[in-house]
């Protein structure tokens, strides 16, 4: 693997048994490797060297539990957009402060009528009113934001599109 400017440059192509493994591991992140080499047509040693090589290269980023955000109180989804000021170090400054809001799931410095844009996930209304008024707005950064609340999701894609 190569570091190329914050880039990774894997070492070689992806094969097909590569992205397989990609796409399985995607959507059961805890299939044993006995169970992966067999759905992958390998014997298990040559599968877990080809799982550790996907990890060494950064192919596989981590291995997570999807928690369900109803039962744990932070059903209500937030989409919020950010305009900063202009001054020299606002998006750095920016980032380093929406790097310590635990309810900002995701940042995106988008190309637009804004800069940021912003999922939250909070128990409620007025959670989320605090987090605005106390956090968000706070940021000296900021100069203007527009939150829209989530009504229904209708699709929640947690993998990647055309792993294979």
């Amino acid at each position: 693997m190569v570091k190329n400017s914050g880039k990774v440059e894997p070492g070689r192509p992806l094969d097909r048994i590569d992205r397989r493994i990609l796409r399985i591991l995607e959507q059961d992140g805890r299939i044993s490797n006995v169970d992966l080499a067999r759905r992958v047509h390998l014997s298990p040693t040559p599968c877990l060297e080809r799982v550790r090589r996907l990890e060494r290269e950064g192919y596989i980023l981590g291995y997570h539990a999807r928690l369900n955000p109803e039962l744990l109180d932070t059903g209500l989804i937030l989409l919020v957009e950010v305009s900063l000021r202009n001054t020299a170090d606002a998006f750095k400054s920016f980032r380093a402060a929406i790097l310590e809001i635990p309810e900002v799931l995701e940042c995106h410095l988008v190309a637009g009528n804004f800069d940021y844009l912003l999922k939250l996930r909070v128990p409620d209304i007025q959670a989320y009113r605090l987090t605005l008024s106390e956090r968000l707005t706070t940021i000296p950064a900021v100069a203007q934001v527009h939150s829209y609340v989530v009504m229904e999701s209708v699709k929640e894609a947690h993998g990647l599109p055309r792993v294979e």
